[in-house]
């Protein structure tokens, strides 16, 4: 299993994830809520044996990084910490996750903390600790 990151209008982006972000069982586990990507994105991608098993797009923004919307195959945990610890790794910014439910445990595991409950996820902050840097 590996971590890749490419940019949101990027050609091999669309060849990865283009038969998961349509696929309906996908966008069930989803809510329903589409992907989207912008040039101010940034795919993280989980791979296995040529396959992409699950996605997070990231967005920069002013005050930080955002993500919602992701994917994880099977709501496998180890997926979901490979995606977490690596974006972690890869900035000094604050980021703000909208996390299912589900996954609630995971993200604060990896330091995230709780700002607001909603019925269906948790909007969550990371904030990196005076003194730590990125990998």
């Amino acid at each position: 299993m590996k971590v890749i990151s490419l940019h949101g209008t990027d050609d091999r982006l669309y060849e990865l994830v283009a038969r998961l972000v349509m696929s309906p069982d996908i966008l069930r586990q989803n809510n329903n809520y589409p992907f989207k990507t912008t040039p101010q994105h940034t795919w993280y991608l989980c791979i296995e044996n040529e396959t992409v098993i699950g996605f997070m797009p990231v967005k920069s923004t002013s005050g930080g990084l955002y993500l919602d919307n992701y994917y994880i195959c099977e709501d496998n945990r180890k997926i979901l910490d490979s995606l977490i610890s690596y974006i972690i790794s890869t900035t000094d910014k604050p980021i703000t996750v909208l996390s299912h439910k589900r996954h609630t445990d995971a993200f604060q595991h990896h330091g995230f903390i709780k700002c607001t409950i909603f019925a269906q996820y948790n909007k969550m902050q990371y904030i990196r600790k005076k003194g730590d840097v990125a990998k």
